[in-house]
């Protein structure tokens, strides 16, 4: 099943409340509810994602830099800091400029394992789709959004998302067998 994450604790707990409301009657209330948590669970997923994936892209570095914090102080500052949602095309359907930031092989590489996988796919579209909205939400008026997910869909993206997530540190370790760059 897997840790429960803070992500996890605020979908529970909104699906309470939300009982709650329906159980009182308070019919205004829940919709107010309902909308206000279902944007936090969005921010809140996609947040998760931004940080997990950032600590991986670190821990990698970190591995590869064999301590040395110049290299690593270097990455932090000029590639990861506020560069996270540079490092995505959010509205397309693959990852391949993610991937292809570690250079072609990898890129390649990892097309080959997504073309091969349904679930990797799917996770990645997941992934994507929950990065864009939030996107979208924090760019669009987020007072006024009109989010056309439920909260569960928007749960569920995340549950996907994480699929995705969780394959990088293995690709990553498994890209020291991938041929040098020319």
């Amino acid at each position: 099943m897997g840790e429960v994450t803070a992500v996890d604790r605020l979908y529970n707990d909104a699906n309470t409340v939300i009982r709650l409301l329906q159980g009182s009657l308070e019919l205004s209330l829940e919709v107010a509810a309902s909308d206000h948590f279902r944007k936090a669970l969005l921010l809140s997923a996609a947040s998760y994602c931004e940080d997990r994936v950032c600590n991986i892209v670190m821990d990698y570095i970190r591995e590869c830099a064999n301590g040395s914090k110049l290299m690593e102080n270097f990455v932090r500052n000029k590639a990861v800091a506020r560069q996270y949602h540079t490092w995505f095309e959010w509205e397309a359907n693959n990852a391949n400029k993610f991937f292809a930031l570690f250079g072609a092989e990898f890129r390649a590489s990892m097309a080959a394992r997504v073309k091969a996988s349904e679930d990797m796919q799917g996770s990645i579209g997941a992934f994507l789709e929950l990065g864009n909205e939030r996107n979208r939400l924090v760019h669009q008026n987020y007072a006024s959004f009109p989010m056309d997910k439920t909260l569960d869909e928007v749960y569920l993206l995340y549950k996907k998302s994480i699929g995705f997530v969780d394959t990088l540190p293995a690709a990553f370790s498994s890209a020291g067998t991938l041929p040098p760059d020319p």
